[in-house]
């Protein structure tokens, strides 16, 4: 299983928020954390803690959640913003976008609505320029083909090794090898499942403390996974 995806969920409705708490708990695929205030969103993000997507109410006791979410682009947090407004006026939607927001919802909604929209956007966004993955201690950016620890060091991965972290962490479970190689490389007869091995050894020398008792990538039956 791949590691629930945090969730930010900010709005001052306690019913609203509680609803939505518990929807994104279902099934264990989302770890959502909630704020009633822009304070406690600030506070939820000033600890470290990263949010793979953020639900977010326009009208909050403390301010704007467009001047907010404003404010977080400007930051550099790029994760996928919902708003969540009380308006659907064309000026409000307009406004929100132009915030930086990436979708605008107006209430009542429907909640499997919002969900798919949120998943929609979460899959667009692990494919674009801007995301980035947590793989073991590592923020892994794909697009970039790097690793990063957490002192700020950098490990280069080629084309190959992104692709393989990638296919797995999106598989969230083993993947027998021959299916992993067509994955990877697509398939070709004169490529065998020892050209994978040579790679996963290469990365696992880049990643694992140590490369013969692997932690992050994992032999598993006749395959391989990630632990996340």
């Amino acid at each position: 299983m791949l590691s629930p995806r945090t969730i930010l969920v900010v709005d001052d409705d306690d019913a609203l928020r509680g609803a939505l708490m518990e929807q994104l708990s279902v099934n264990g695929e989302f770890a959502p954390v909630e704020a009633a205030s822009l304070a406690e969103a600030e506070a939820r993000l000033s600890n470290g803690a990263r949010y793979e997507a953020l639900l977010l109410d326009v009208c909050l006791p403390d301010g704007d959640g467009r001047d907010f979410c404003r404010s977080l682009r400007e930051r550099g947090i790029k994760a996928p913003v919902i708003m969540l407004t009380a308006s659907a006026e064309e000026a409000d939607v307009v406004r929100g976008l132009d915030s930086g927001a990436n979708d605008y919802l107006a209430k009542p909604f429907r909640l499997n609505e919002l969900l798919a929209r949120l998943r929609a956007h979460l899959r667009s966004f692990e494919s674009s320029e801007d995301a980035e993955i947590k793989i073991g201690p590592y923020q892994f950016r794909p697009s970039a083909r790097l690793l990063l620890d957490a002192k700020g060091g950098k490990i280069r991965l080629t084309d190959k090794e992104a692709a393989i972290l990638k296919y797995l962490y999106r598989a969230g479970k083993a993947v027998a090898r021959q299916m992993l190689l067509e994955a990877v490389w697509g398939y070709k007869q004169t490529i065998t499942t020892h050209t994978l091995e040579t790679h996963v050894y290469r990365l696992r020398q880049k990643i694992e403390v140590d490369p013969q008792n692997a932690r992050i990538l994992l032999t598993d039956g006749g395959g391989y996974r990630l632990n996340p």
